[in-house]
C-alpha cells in the first residue's frame, strides 16, 4: 500500500501556472511615460502661477483704483519745524526733496526736514527755477546767478546787465533774459556758469523778450517776444538751435512763428521734445528735436485768469459768473487732448501742479486734485498758509506763517 501511494505521488506532475488571457492573447503591462508626467506637472504648476499672478494684478489694480478715487477729510502732522524764516524763505520741489531759498542762502532738505547741503549768498530779490535735479537762483533786477544740482553749487554767474528772468534745463544749462535799458540780451550759460552764447535783441526786431525755456538736452532755446505792429500787439516765438543744425542759421534761429493780436507771456519745454506757448486766448504746442514745428493749437473763448503746467500737463482756469461755481479748470495732456474739465469754488490765490497733483490754496483753504480730476482733499487748516508742496504719497509740506509742517492726509 505504501509503495502504491509513493508511486502515485511520485508520478504526479506539477502544474504550470496558467497565463491570464483576454480572449486568446496575453495582456502585457505598458511602460510608464515619466517624461509626460513631468510635463503635465510643469504645465499645471505654470497654470497655478499664472492664475496667482493674475489675481495679484487684479487686486493691485483694485487697490490702486480705490486709492486714486479716495478722498481725505483731515490731516495729521508728522514733523514740525518752527525755526523757519517763512516770511522770506521760498520752497520748491527738487526731485523729491525740498529746495529752500531766501535772500541769504539756499539749502536742500529731505522729506524728514533734515538738511542735505546748504550754501550762502546775498541777493535782494532771489527767484528760482528747478528742473529735475538742477536749479538756478537769479537775483531779479540784480546781476548774480547761482547754479545747483542735487549735490550743491556747480557754478556762479555775474552778468553785465540786470537779470529779468532765468530758466534751467534738466542737464544744467541756463538761459537768461538781461536788460540794459535800451537793449535786451538772451544769454546762454553752462552748468559751471561759463558763457556759451549771447544774443542781442531790440524792441523793434524781434521785440521785447517775455519768457525763455530750454529743451531737456539743452540744444534748443525757446523765446517769446512781444512787439507792437501799428496799433496791434504781436507775438513772435523763436527757436534757437545751439547744436550743429543751427550753426549756419542767422542768429541760430531754426524756426519762428508770428501771432498777430496775441500776447504770449509764457513758454515751456515739457516732456521729450514737446514745448508749449501759453497765449492769452489758449496755447500752441510744438514738436521737434532739432527744428521745432507747430503741432496743435487750442483756442478758448473765455478769459484765462490762471495757468499751471508740468512736463505732462497744461491747465487753464476761467472765472464763472455762477456764484455756486466760481471757477472752471480745463486740463490738457502734452498732446493737447482735453483730459477733464471741473468746476471748483475755492477762492484761491495760487494754483500749481506738484508731483502730478493740482494744488490750489488761499490763506486758510486747500484743494487738491489728482491727474484725473478726483478731489483728494478740500478743507481748511490751522494757521495762515504760505505754500504747500506734495513730497510723496499722501505727504505734503505745509508752509505756514508760524513754521513748516510735514503732514499726511487722513
Amino acid at each position: 500500500m505504501a509503495d502504491f501511494l509513493k508511486k502515485l505521488t511520485g508520478n504526479r506532475k506539477k502544474k504550470k501556472p496558467r497565463a491570464q488571457k483576454t480572449g486568446a492573447a496575453q495582456v502585457q503591462s505598458e511602460p510608464i511615460d515619466y517624461q509626460e508626467r513631468i510635463n503635465r506637472h510643469k504645465r499645471a504648476r505654470l497654470l497655478r502661477i499664472l492664475i496667482a499672478l493674475a489675481a495679484v494684478v487684479v487686486i493691485a489694480a483694485l487697490v490702486f483704483l480705490y486709492l486714486e478715487r479716495r478722498s481725505y477729510h483731515n490731516y495729521r502732522i508728522l514733523e514740525t519745524s518752527e525755526q523757519e524764516d517763512v516770511v522770506s524763505t521760498k520752497y520748491l520741489d527738487m526731485d523729491g526733496k525740498i529746495f529752500r531759498y531766501s535772500q541769504d542762502g539756499v539749502s536742500l532738505v529731505n522729506t524728514d526736514l533734515d538738511t542735505v547741503w546748504s550754501e550762502t549768498y546775498s541777493m535782494q530779490n532771489p527767484v528760482a527755477d528747478v528742473r529735475g535735479k538742477r536749479a538756478v537762483i537769479a537775483d531779479k533786477d540784480g546781476t548774480t546767478m547761482e547754479i545747483f544740482d542735487s549735490n550743491g553749487l556747480t557754478g556762479t554767474v555775474s552778468t553785465s546787465y540786470t537779470i529779468v528772468k532765468a530758466k534751467i534745463s534738466t542737464n544744467g544749462l541756463v538761459a537768461a533774459i538781461l536788460d540794459s535799458g535800451d537793449e535786451t540780451w538772451i544769454n546762454f550759460y553752462g552748468s559751471d556758469g561759463s558763457l556759451i552764447a549771447e544774443n542781442q535783441t531790440k524792441i523793434d526786431d524781434p521785440g521785447y523778450p517775455m519768457d525763455v525755456a530750454i529743451s531737456n538736452d539743452g540744444v534748443i532755446m525757446m523765446v517769446t517776444y512781444q512787439f507792437v505792429d501799428g496799433s496791434e500787439t504781436t507775438s513772435y516765438v523763436a527757436f534757437y538751435n545751439f547744436g550743429d543744425v543751427g550753426q549756419n542759421e542767422d542768429d541760430r534761429i531754426v524756426s519762428g512763428y508770428t501771432y498777430e493780436g496775441t500776447v504770449i507771456p509764457e513758454v515751456r519745454y515739457m516732456s521729450g521734445t514737446h514745448s508749449v506757448a501759453v497765449r492769452d486766448d489758449g496755447f500752441t504746442l510744438y514738436e521737434g528735436r532739432q527744428i521745432p514745428k507747430e503741432n496743435k493749437s487750442v483756442n478758448v473763448e473765455k478769459e484765462i485768469i490762471s495757468t499751471f503746467y508740468d512736463e505732462d500737463t497744461i491747465g487753464l482756469v476761467f472765472k464763472n459768473e455762477d456764484k455756486e461755481k466760481l471757477y472752471t479748470m480745463e486740463v490738457y495732456s502734452a498732446a493737447g487732448k482735453l483730459e477733464f474739465s471741473r468746476d471748483f469754488n475755492i477762492p484761491y490765490t495760487k494754483i500749481k501742479i506738484s508731483d502730478g497733483y493740482i494744488i490750489m490754496f488761499n490763506s486758510s483753504q486747500i484743494g487738491i486734485m489728482n491727474e484725473n480730476g478726483v478731489t483728494k482733499y478740500s478743507g481748511t487748516v490751522d494757521g495762515t498758509i504760505n505754500d504747500i508742496i506734495k513730497i510723496g504719497y499722501n505727504r505734503y509740506l505745509l508752509v505756514l506763517d508760524t513754521g513748516v509742517n510735514l503732514i499726511k492726509l487722513t
